[in-house]
């Protein structure tokens, strides 16, 4: 029987460190953005907890079914109004440490789920 490997249609994230992301060839030491096919490198310059829904815009340009957020090497909560906001449009809000929010963005695509997702080194 023959094998074939199936192409990933999403982007992949390779590794994260304490100083960068990598995707694919690339390599990000600044805090991004990512959908299933698009990296946001010019995200805002804020804090996790200075963040608003507004800021998730062009995530939600995208129809996420969730969001991840990776808040760095330790769970940093967001704003509770932030967390309503998405649920008030329907998208599930999943916040915990960036190594983690990666794994959890990488077997979300892998299932085929719509997910986008901000990394905070």
């Amino acid at each position: 029987m023959k094998f074939t490997r199936e192409m990933s249609v999403s982007l992949t994230i390779h590794s994260v460190s304490d100083e960068a992301i990598r995707i694919g060839d690339n390599v990000y030491d600044r805090t991004i953005a990512i959908t299933l096919d698009t990296v946001i490198d010019n995200w805002p310059e804020k804090s996790i907890e200075e963040l608003t829904e507004h800021d998730f815009a062009a995530l939600h340009e995208a129809r996420p079914e969730v969001i991840v957020l990776g808040t760095g090497p330790s769970n940093i909560f967001p704003p509770r109004e932030l967390v309503f906001a998405m649920a008030r449009r329907g998208i599930g809000f999943e916040v915990m440490d960036t190594k983690a929010a990666a794994r959890t963005f990488n077997v979300l695509a892998g299932e085929g789920r719509q997910v986008a997702a901000v990394f905070y080194l």
